[in-house]
């Protein structure tokens, strides 16, 4: 046993030393590898980032009622009535002596995006005081919160990055009136920073709302009291509501995009794969062709057929793993932290996230550059050591 794994020790350092007498075929590999491991990388750092954005936005002791049978706001109306309803419900947590109940108009607003200058929608959230007690994350970062009862609003800050006309101090048109932009605020990274958030009180009549909202934010005395609280509001003959915890809405908002971004990664993934495959393959017969009398000198000297199947894995894996690190270390540099925004078919509006490549998602490029070695070098191992040692010593 301790001389198979030396032969193999040998025979892999061995082939590892040679590989600057191929610099062609051995940059091609890298080349080929890290591009592929850079485009999986970047295409999953969006769906890692989008699911992000939507993971911190919920919270397990936060409630989210819409209309039954809504599966977003778009499509959900409760009237004052339903909102004076569910905060009477048990299991509601009080600050200053209130319940922590937020019913909240949502209304879509078209504005130039910074990149296009073309219009995409923009949500505009319409709250009542008791939002800033319900939505704990948001904090005023850039000038002031806006005054109840007047035309202003203060918006996110990843609104503000990618959307036109919406830094502190500019005026927007938003339905028959002009209204004043006073403030921004972030949401720790969450789905709040993408909107814009005013009264309910004055949005209302702007956008001949009457006195409806789309949906009721709910701060529960603890995570353990939804059931309580659910349980309440199914069970009154009066309201006609879906009750959510606001991680669960927040997770089925998001599930269709991330299967579509995981979906178009696989797929290129597998296509670029298959290049980054032929390219190990050329590489790896490259390196048996070349070395054809050492493999047979070696083979005549008492080294096993499996040390040299073995050792030439081990230099395709090499070549891939550096490859994988090149590609992975490129698409960090060049995608985490990057700011873009899509659209929230949900809601359809757009939200905006950035893209996130952490430590799990490196490592599976890695993987899947290892992987694309190992079955680049399978064959090229194979002939190597089904060469007629007498046939191949004459070469």
């Amino acid at each position: 046993m301790l001389r198979w794994l030396s032969q193999i020790g040998t025979l892999t350092i061995f082939n590892l030393k040679t590989l600057p007498q191929r610099p062609g075929s051995v940059a091609a590999s890298l080349v080929g590898m890290a591009g592929v491991v850079a485009v999986l990388v970047g295409v999953l750092s969006i769906q890692q980032g989008f699911t992000r954005t939507m993971a911190v936005t919920g919270s397990p002791d936060t409630a989210f009622v819409l209309r039954g049978g809504a599966d977003g706001e778009m499509m959900s109306i409760l009237t004052r009535d339903d909102a004076r309803l569910i905060a009477e419900a048990p299991g509601i947590a009080r600050g200053a002596g209130d319940p922590l109940v937020s019913p909240e108009l949502f209304v879509v607003i078209g504005q130039p995006k910074k990149t296009t200058g073309t219009d995409a929608n923009v949500p505009l959230r319409g709250v009542v005081p008791a939002a800033f007690g319900v939505h704990e994350k948001v904090k005023i970062v850039e000038g002031r919160p806006f005054v109840w009862g007047r035309n202003e609003v203060i918006v996110g800050r990843a609104a503000q990055g990618q959307f036109r006309g919406l830094s502190v101090g500019s005026t927007l048109h938003l339905g028959q009136n002009l209204w004043q932009v006073v403030g921004a605020f972030t949401a720790e990274g969450g789905l709040p920073e993408s909107e814009i958030w005013a009264d309910a009180a004055v949005l209302q009549p702007a956008y001949r709302r009457g006195t409806t909202y789309q949906s009721v934010k709910v701060k529960l005395a603890s995570a353990g009291s939804f059931k309580q609280f659910k349980d309440a509001l199914t069970a009154n003959p009066q309201l006609d509501v879906k009750v959510l915890r606001e991680t669960e809405f927040y997770a089925g908002q998001s599930r269709g995009m991330t299967t579509l971004i995981v979906s178009l990664g696989v797929i290129i993934g597998v296509l670029m794969g298959l290049g980054a495959v032929f390219g190990a393959l050329i590489t790896m017969y490259t390196a048996v062709a070349t070395r054809t009398r050492e493999i047979a000198t070696l083979r005549a000297l008492g080294f096993g057929s499996s040390p040299v199947v073995l050792s030439v894995i081990g230099e395709s894996l090499a070549i891939a793993a550096l490859g994988g690190v090149l590609g992975a270390v490129g698409a960090w540099i060049a995608f985490d932290g990057f700011q873009t925004a899509t659209m929230n078919w949900q809601s359809f509006s757009q939200v905006a996230f950035a893209f996130r490549v952490g430590p799990p998602l490196l490592a599976l490029g890695v993987l899947y550059a290892l992987a694309l070695g190992l079955v680049g070098g399978l064959l090229p191992a194979i002939r190597a050591a089904r060469l007629p040692v007498a046939n191949a010593l004459r070469e």
